[in-house]
C-alpha cells in the first residue's frame, strides 16, 4: 500500500474519532437503545456462563457491555473514541474499557467465548471488514460465539451524521456472509432484521468445524 493510501485510511479514522468525541453522547440519548434487546437475549444463550465477551465498538457502554455485566459477563469493551470511553467506563464500571481501533486489535489467541460487534463495521473502510473478521476468529476461544451486523447494501461515502462528517461503508450481505465462512466460522443464522424501523444484515456464528447447524 502506498503512503498516501496510508495516510487516508488514517484520516478517515481521525475523522471518525473526532466525530464520535464530538456528537457520540448526544447520538446515543437520541438512539433506541432497546431496540435490539431480542438479539442481545439470543446470544446470552450462546454463550458459557460466567464467559468472557468483547463488546467491539461500545460506544458509552450502553446498552450491549452493561447488559452483558448485568448477566455476569466478564466485559471488555473498545471503541476508536476517547470520549465514549471515558463515558463508559462511568456507566458500565464493572466492565473494562480500552480505547482502540477495531482494525488493530491485538488481544491475545482465545481470549474470549463470544464477541459482539453491532452497528460498528460501518465506520471501518468495507475493505478491512474481511481482515477484521478474521482477526476475530482468532481472538475467539473453540465454539465461541460471534454476532454482527452491516447495512443491506454495498456503498462508501462520507455524509454528515448529527452534525459531524462520518464514514459509511459496508460490503453487501453476500459478501459479509462469505467473509465470516472463509474466516472458519459456522453460521447459525444470517439475514435481515428489521428494528426499531431500521432494516439491517445480522450474522450469528459459531467458531467450530464439527457442529451441525443450529438455527435460531
Amino acid at each position: 500500500m502506498i503512503l498516501k493510501e496510508v495516510e487516508a485510511i488514517k484520516d478517515i479514522f481521525r475523522v471518525v474519532e473526532e466525530s464520535y468525541d464530538k456528537m457520540g453522547e448526544r447520538y446515543h440519548r437520541f438512539r433506541d437503545n432497546e431496540k435490539f434487546k431480542s438479539e442481545l437475549e439470543k446470544f446470552v444463550e450462546l454463550l458459557p456462563e460466567s464467559g468472557k465477551v468483547l463488546d467491539a465498538g461500545c460506544g458509552v457502554g450502553t446498552p450491549v457491555s452493561q447488559f452483558l455485566a448485568k448477566k455476569g459477563f466478564n466485559v471488555t469493551g473498545v471503541d476508536i473514541s476517547k470520549n465514549l470511553i471515558y463515558l463508559a467506563k462511568e456507566n458500565v464500571p464493572e466492565a473494562n474499557f480500552y480505547q482502540k481501533n477495531i482494525l488493530e486489535l491485538d488481544f491475545p489467541d482465545s481470549s474470549f467465548d463470544g464477541i459482539i460487534c453491532v452497528y460498528t463495521l460501518w465506520h471501518i473502510p468495507r475493505t478491512d471488514h474481511s481482515s477484521i473478521i478474521m482477526n476475530f476468529h482468532r481472538m475467539l476461544n473453540s465454539n465461541g460465539i460471534l454476532v454482527l451486523n452491516t447495512g443491506m447494501y454495498g456503498s462508501e461515502g462520507m455524509s454528515e451524521f448529527f452534525g459531524e462528517p462520518m464514514l459509511w461503508s459496508n460490503n453487501n450481505p453476500s459478501e459479509t456472509l462469505e467473509s465470516v465462512k472463509k474466516a472458519g466460522f459456522e453460521i447459525l443464522f444470517e439475514g435481515p432484521l428489521i428494528l426499531g424501523g431500521e432494516k439491517q444484515y445480522w450474522v450469528f456464528a459459531r467458531k467450530s468445524t464439527d457442529q451441525p447447524d443450529v438455527m435460531i
